[in-house]
């Protein structure tokens, strides 16, 4: 799927939503770049920036908030092995600024997903009709993404979204 420039963008995948954008995230762990500074800190110091004006983020917010103005349902479901191990704690204490930018999140641990047909990897679903999935490395790293609107792979990710939102927990009551 591409725009006459390219690929399209997350940005403008979640531009044009018109009724949902679901994220579901099934790692426990992620290593990607752009927020390996911010992890560090919380390691070293058990402080988290939760501030949703941050440079860290503010566009993140700012996006968010501009996609539920407009009438568009976000959520973001999250499967985690218990205990939790570190990194979802750190996801964890970041969470309320997801819910501040106008997100609803869930959590499954990950012995009540059995039973669950599953993508192999994490996705984002737009109007339940395009899937962009995300690939990362063993380490957790950014490797790549792939966007399809095959209505096979988006009934598949619908029907997995649906399911694992039913038997999540909210995240307010969901403690790590």
């Amino acid at each position: 799927m591409q725009n006459s420039d390219g690929p399209i963008s997350f940005d403008e995948l979640l531009d044009s939503a018109r009724e949902s954008a679901f994220h579901l995230e099934m790692r426990d762990s992620y290593g990607v770049t752009d927020e390996a500074g911010d992890f560090a800190r919380w390691q070293r110091t058990g402080e988290r920036d939760n501030d949703p004006a941050s440079a860290y983020w503010s566009p993140w917010v700012a996006l968010i908030r501009r996609t539920v103005a407009r009438g568009v349902l976000v959520r973001r479901a999250r499967i985690v092995s218990e205990p939790v191990s570190t990194y979802i704690r750190y996801e964890h204490g970041g969470t309320s600024v997801n819910l501040k930018a106008g997100e609803d999140v869930r959590w499954l641990p990950r012995r009540r997903a059995s039973g669950i047909t599953l993508s192999g990897n994490d996705f984002w679903l737009f109007d339940e009709r395009v899937v962009r999935f995300n690939h990362f490395t063993g380490e957790g790293g950014w490797a790549s993404r792939e966007d399809t609107d095959d209505p096979a792979v988006a009934e598949l990710c619908t029907a997995a979204f649906a399911t694992v939102w039913e038997r999540g927990i909210p995240h307010s009551r969901y403690t790590v």
